[in-house]
């Protein structure tokens, strides 16, 4: 069964330069460019309006990718040579340095709990990493190019991984079994994100596609190719009293918003 979503707001020129990652809060939506500034649009009114601008938004460091755990205790980064590190914000203390095989970090995420972390590698190598006791959970086989996004579903029963290999992988995360392959995409993949209930799956890809997923039926109920332009980053926005809203963002250096067609 297909999904309809429809176009509610664009803002044009939202960065003068590439968006490369966006984050929802409950009222806003921060987005981060090559300018290495960060901006956030509101999300409670109609237009979407620019209510702050972060200038220096970014430092020189080893860090690649960065995530940050649902009730922010713990902080996790990948780095150039492959290590991971996992923070505890709180003490501002390392607690946790995994070793992998080398290979360039090129995403991570944290369960909701901070109990895991999954990295996704350029040479195609995913991990998963618990860290309450130091130890690798798995080293997930399926796909041999880089991984460019993954996330765990809310309920950390699934790790969804994607990349240059245009297909989604699902894995069990109690039993690391790869327990489906999601394919429709023509080109990499470059971001994805789960709904708040873990029922469908927004990727969007290089040629400016954004398709949702539904994990019940393993397919694609929505399609959105409005840009041929990359999408660096697409996101759930929290559910509020309005219908399920989704945001992309990429080369086109705009933000794009998006609502389910049955809400109000």
């Amino acid at each position: 069964m297909s999904k309809q979503y429809l176009t509610l707001h664009t803002v044009d020129n939202a960065h003068p330069t590439d968006i490369f990652a966006i984050a929802p809060t409950k009222t806003g939506l921060l987005s981060a460019s090559g300018s290495s500034s960060i901006r956030v649009y509101s999300t409670t009114e109609p237009e979407f309006p620019l209510t702050q601008t972060i200038q220096e938004g970014s430092k020189a460091g080893e860090a690649w990718a960065v995530s940050l755990s649902e009730d922010g205790r713990y902080l996790a980064i990948t780095t150039h040579d492959g290590r991971i590190n996992v923070w505890e914000t709180p003490a501002k203390e390392k607690i946790r340095e995994f070793e992998t095989k080398g290979s360039f970090g090129m995403c991570i995420h944290l369960s909701i709990d901070g109990r895991f972390t999954a990295s996704g590698h350029e040479n195609g190598s995913i991990y998963v990493f618990n860290n309450e006791t130091g130890r690798l959970l798995h080293s997930l086989p399926g796909l041999i190019k880089p991984i460019r996004a993954l996330a765990f579903s809310p309920g950390c029963k699934l790790l969804a991984a994607a990349g240059d290999a245009r297909t989604i992988a699902l894995y069990d995360v109690t039993s690391g079994e790869q327990v489906a392959n999601l394919s429709g995409h023509a080109a990499w993949i470059m971001s994805l994100d789960w709904n708040d209930t873990g029922e469908y799956l927004l990727t969007g890809s290089f040629d400016g596609k954004a398709k949702i997923w539904s994990i019940e039926t393993k397919t694609c109920v929505a399609t959105h190719s409005e840009s041929d332009k990359t999408l660096w980053s697409v996101k759930w926005l929290p559910k509020t009293h309005r219908a399920e809203m989704f945001a992309v963002a990429g080369a086109g250096k705009s933000i794009s918003f998006y609502r389910e067609a049955s809400g109000s």
